[in-house]
């Protein structure tokens, strides 16, 4: 055999190892597990919420940019003209999120919600300013809330060179869509950390019976956040040897936030949409964070429902709305509970390894032995699993 096809046949052998040795990524219902007993949505989306759409920009470049952009959109029209009541709840406030003062005193988000990294944020929310500001009807606009949430994806990408610009944040809105969401290394979770693992963008819902309402909530996060991992009661992270506090020091990352966006179809006030998002901190306990010190964690919920849009200008005094009372909440805060645990699990099972600056490489969860664990533990019905999964 020559020596050129001698290289060839060494190649393809390299090739065919590496995608071997590489897992099958996928979201956790894949490989059976199951958060929770309510039922999702069509997509497990944030999407599943009728009118809300999602884009994205993810931008990789050479060896050191790992970064992008995340569009949540709520509704189809002009969301300055007809604003959606919404609210904050900060779980930790060490994080530059913006239009936050403007949500918590006036109940109403007028702009889509945009996910970046920490030092983007201002020039993410210049790109959703002139975005706002060229929509027929907005004119004679002179003030824009502008919403953006951020992570700090320093670990892996250049993020003092600020690398997002506003074309970038033109092409994540007008590529928005329903339907299934990207997840894992897109948009701003490109560079993002999760408990000891690669992180990124993770969305999932749930669907409530008619008997309590028929409503959808559905979530989006993105993960960048240390701690334990536990998944269903397992200790996953203690079992993988990757968790903060571990000894030796190691370099498990603990700081570094999380957004969490939540879109529910149910007619919601301000004072009930924070007290939605409030139970959103469950699942962020139950998957092993605790909010460290430097964690930035934020919870922005909005309702859809059209009774409740917040019309820009009108001549009546009084506004007229509907409500869900607060002694049939209970249903809602647990969708958003099981919600927000399964999309923080489906960024980290759909997100791959990533090497980024300084040739630092994050790598994603294992699944297999992830799985092992679960079994382990009594947390996964294995024996229902595909055999190519037990394998």
């Amino acid at each position: 055999m020559s020596k050129r096809y001698t290289l060839i046949a060494l190649a393809l052998f390299t090739i065919t190892n590496i995608c071997q040795a590489q897992e099958k990524r996928g979201r956790i219902r894949d490989f059976g597990i199951q958060i929770g007993i309510l039922p999702t949505g069509a997509n497990n989306a944030i999407t599943d919420v009728v009118g809300v759409t999602v884009g994205q920009k993810t931008i990789i470049k050479g060896d050191s940019v790992r970064t992008g952009v995340t569009a949540i959109i709520p509704h189809q029209g002009n969301v300055f003209q007809q604003k959606l009541p919404a609210a904050v709840y900060v779980g930790n406030g060490f994080g530059k999120m913006m239009g936050i003062s403007q949500i918590e005193e006036l109940g109403n988000i007028e702009t889509p919600i945009l996910l970046t990294n920490t030092l983007n944020a201002p020039k993410v929310a210049n790109g959703l300013i002139d975005f706002m500001l060229s929509l027929p009807g907005n004119e004679n606009v002179r003030s824009v809330n502008s919403v953006v949430g951020e992570t700090n994806d320093g670990g892996l990408n250049d993020i003092r060179g600020r690398h997002v610009e506003s074309k970038d944040v033109l092409e994540a809105i007008k590529n928005a869509k329903s339907g299934k969401v990207e997840e894992g290394n897109v948009g701003a979770g490109t560079g993002t950390e999760c408990l000891g693992f690669k992180g990124g963008i993770g969305t999932a819902s749930r669907k409530l019976p008619e008997s309590r309402g028929g409503y959808t909530v559905g979530v989006l996060v993105q993960t960048n956040f240390g701690g334990v991992l536990n998944i269903n009661g397992a200790p996953v992270g203690r079992e993988l040897h990757n968790y903060y506090m571990q000894e030796p020091k190691e370099a498990h990352k603990v700081d570094g936030s999380c957004m969490i966006i939540i879109a529910t179809d149910a007619p919601l006030s301000a004072r009930n949409l924070e007290r939605l998002a409030k139970r959103s901190y469950i699942a962020f306990g139950n998957v092993g964070s605790f909010s460290s010190n430097g964690s930035g964690d934020y919870s922005i919920a909005f309702s859809t429902n059209p009774s409740n849009y917040i019309p820009h200008e009108t001549k009546s005094i009084e506004l007229k709305s509907n409500e869900v009372g607060n002694d049939f909440m209970s249903p809602l805060f647990m969708a958003v509970w099981e919600a927000t645990e399964e999309a923080i699990l489906n960024s980290m099972f759909m997100a791959e390894d990533m090497k980024g600056i300084k040739g630092r490489t994050v790598k994603a969860i294992p699944i297999k032995e992830t799985l092992k664990i679960l079994k382990k533990y009594n947390a996964l019905d294995y024996d229902k699993l595909p055999k190519a999964v037990q394998k």
